[in-house]
């Protein structure tokens, strides 16, 4: 069974920096694209980036683009999401992701069969 557990998240002040780490296990790990998402309060989960199996493919959403990088690691089984120049309105819970596809990188959600627990991000004004 495909396993998800993001770590990384916590308190941070706008304009700082966090890296969000997303391990998976259950299956080969590189094989497989992987994205990240996020729920702030009040709001439907959104899209935030995506990377494809061989990471040549990255897909990010305007909101975050300058300012995130997806980037993972298959001898770790780990995919990462730097942040920097953190806004507030970055404040979410995030959730790594991924589905059947080795190439997809997009919003839908319908496409990813494996989610995580998610990981608090809030920064602070």
């Amino acid at each position: 069974q495909v396993q998800l557990v993001e770590s990384g998240g916590g308190l941070v002040q706008a304009g700082g920096s966090l890296r969000l780490s997303c391990a998976a296990s259950g299956r080969t790990f590189s094989s497989y694209a992987m994205s990240w998402f996020r729920q702030g309060p009040g709001k439907e989960r959104e899209f935030v980036a995506g990377i494809s199996w061989r990471n040549s493919n990255t897909n990010y959403a305007d909101s975050v683009k300058g300012r995130f990088t997806i980037s993972r690691d298959n001898d770790k089984n780990t995919v990462y999401l730097q942040m920097n120049s953190l806004k507030p309105e970055d404040t979410a819970v995030y959730y790594c992701a991924t589905g059947t596809s080795s190439w997809y990188t997009g919003p839908s959600t319908s496409l990813y069969t494996y989610w995580g627990q998610g990981t608090q991000v809030t920064v602070s004004s």
